[in-house]
């Protein structure tokens, strides 16, 4: 597998033209100059602290309004026009978060375009999804959100989600998501009778450089949906908080030391479905994200929350920030293997891989191996493992790429069947071939094994095997960190768990598992 800067690695999206690798949606490196560090350091001693009290004193100050506002609501009531009082604490509660923003920093909102009615659109779609800081549109407009049903028990918190009605999904609930699904439908088609339902389609915080794929739950009910973009136009992006970088508390610590930041919301147009997109909620949902990525002018990715579990899966290889393997594992997806029965095509592949006369073949021999019609995705798969552009590919890489994706935090299995597809009679590999094992397993053009070679190679026979390397993993658990990424990667190019977080809560995956979206591989 190949990572190159002529483009023609799996990062090049699996084509043939040539171009540097895109910037993964993942990952968000903030490099801060010394004067930069300098005013952060003022900041600290002198605004932070102030502004972190506010921001938490609009907040408790909000909690007694919502709390009262709660009380005794029951579901024939919410389809009720608002009373008087519920409108005058819905003001007041409006105007206290947009006074805990302001101490934030966000001393003005740009909002551009209309808000559409409940009835013209009872759900807005709401991308990209970057931070928490995205819940500024849901303190606007106090609209519904699907939120984890765990998030009504946080003090303080919980009260105000419930004040603004949210959709609640449960995950001790095997049937939730069909029943959140159903609740959306219902609100949905209630006429504009119920507050308008807030959807971050994405299912996960990316660093806004695209957009990718767009969960199809939102769309399944096939009524019209209001797009609205999120930008974030600041010299300094202190806002952005996904899977690699900082944390959640050090993206706090430094937008509330910027003196001033920044945010647009853009209400597009409302968008109508056709009779096709109504019976079809991805083709939908495909077609509202490209309006959206238009209006924002990025492009859209077909990587999805499923390659972000990929990347971060706690492995002892972690994958680095441009691996080619989310590359290879949306081409899986749409090569048609089913992640119910990945496992046992990853066990026939690797039959068929130690049967085999020869390593390398060519397009429809590869065509024949995987029994799949020469398609033009196959062919994208195809030239990943294309290295030196001669149109042969070695077979074993591809399982052993298989195999990361299908049980990426289970290393030690992938390698033992790597030793299985390239030792020699005598059990033994050299170190070229760990080089290609490990570079095909970490989805990287190169990768200098030397220094781990001789640390498993005690004896400097100048081969090794599987129990050599067992034996040395069991003793040394983080020998990628000590051996690989230390010595070439270096690190800001591999995944740095430390600062990993969880998924926003505002972002719940609510869609059911037998809709026709991607579903995630099997791990």
């Amino acid at each position: 597998m190949k990572l190159s800067s002529r483009g023609r690695g799996c990062c090049a999206g699996g084509s043939r033209e040539r171009g540097p690798p895109p910037r993964s949606p993942f990952v968000h490196q903030l490099r801060l100059s010394p004067l930069q560090k300098a005013k952060i350091a003022f900041m600290t001693l002198t605004l932070f602290p102030i502004r972190l009290f506010f921001a938490a004193f609009m907040m408790l100050l909000a909690w007694p309004f919502a709390f009262i506002a709660s009380m005794g609501s029951d579901e024939q009531e919410l389809e009720k026009p608002l009373s008087w009082w519920r409108k005058i604490v819905d003001v007041l509660l409006k105007a206290i978060m947009r006074m805990m923003w302001l101490a934030g920093g966000f001393h003005w909102i740009n909002v551009k375009g209309r808000r559409a009615l409940p009835a013209e659109a009872a759900i807005l779609t709401v991308a990209p999804h970057s931070s928490y800081f995205d819940a500024i549109p849901v303190t606007m407009t106090f609209a519904s959100i699907v939120m984890k049903a765990e998030s009504k028990d946080i003090p303080v918190w919980g009260t105000l989600i419930k004040y603004i009605r949210p959709v609640f999904v449960s995950r001790s609930d095997q049937d939730s998501r069909r029943k959140t699904v159903e609740e959306i439908k219902r609100r949905a088609q209630s006429d504009g009778k119920w507050p308008q339902i807030m959807i971050f389609p994405e299912g996960t915080c990316t660093n806004r450089s695209c957009l990718i794929t767009f969960k199809p739950g939102a769309f399944i009910p096939g009524v019209p949906v209001q797009p609205v973009v999120l930008r974030y136009p600041n010299k300094l992006d202190t806002i952005t908080w996904t899977w690699q970088g900082p944390g959640a508390f050090e993206i706090l610590w430094l937008t509330l030391c910027q003196f001033h930041n920044s945010v647009e919301i853009e209400f597009l147009p409302v968008y109508i479905p056709s009779e096709e997109e109504r019976k079809n909620p991805v083709l939908y949902a495909n077609n509202v994200r490209r309006v959206m990525a238009e209006a924002l002018g990025v492009s859209v990715t077909d990587y999805t929350f499923e390659d972000c579990q990929l990347a971060l899966a706690e492995g002892q290889l972690r994958l680095p920030s441009d691996t080619c393997l989310l590359e290879f594992a949306k081409l899986v997806r749409s090569l048609g293997l089913k992640p119910e029965t990945l496992e046992d095509d990853l066990n026939k592949y690797a039959a068929s891989a130690m049967k085999m006369k020869k390593e390398k073949v060519d397009l429809k021999e590869f065509s024949a191996y995987l029994e799949f019609p020469v398609s033009h995705t196959l062919e994208s798969m195809f030239a990943l493992f294309d290295e030196n552009e001669d149109g042969i590919v070695d077979i074993r890489e591809f399982v052993i790429a298989l195999s990361v994706v299908c049980k990426p935090s289970k290393t030690l299995e992938t390698i033992q069947l790597a030793f299985q597809l390239y030792q020699s009679e005598t059990g033994t590999i050299t170190e070229e071939d760990l080089a290609r094992i490990l570079k095909t397993a970490m989805g990287v053009s190169q990768i200098d094994v030397t220094h781990l070679f001789r640390a498993v190679d005690e004896e400097e026979k100048g081969k090794i095997t599987y129990d050599d390397f067992y034996t040395f993993a069991e003793l040394h658990p983080h020998f990628a960190e000590d051996y690989l990424y230390a010595d070439q990667m270096g690190a800001e190019s591999s995944l740095d768990t430390s600062s990993l977080s969880a998924p926003n809560g505002i972002c719940t995956d609510f869609s059911p598992d037998n809709t026709e979206d991607n579903q995630p591989l099997k791990k």
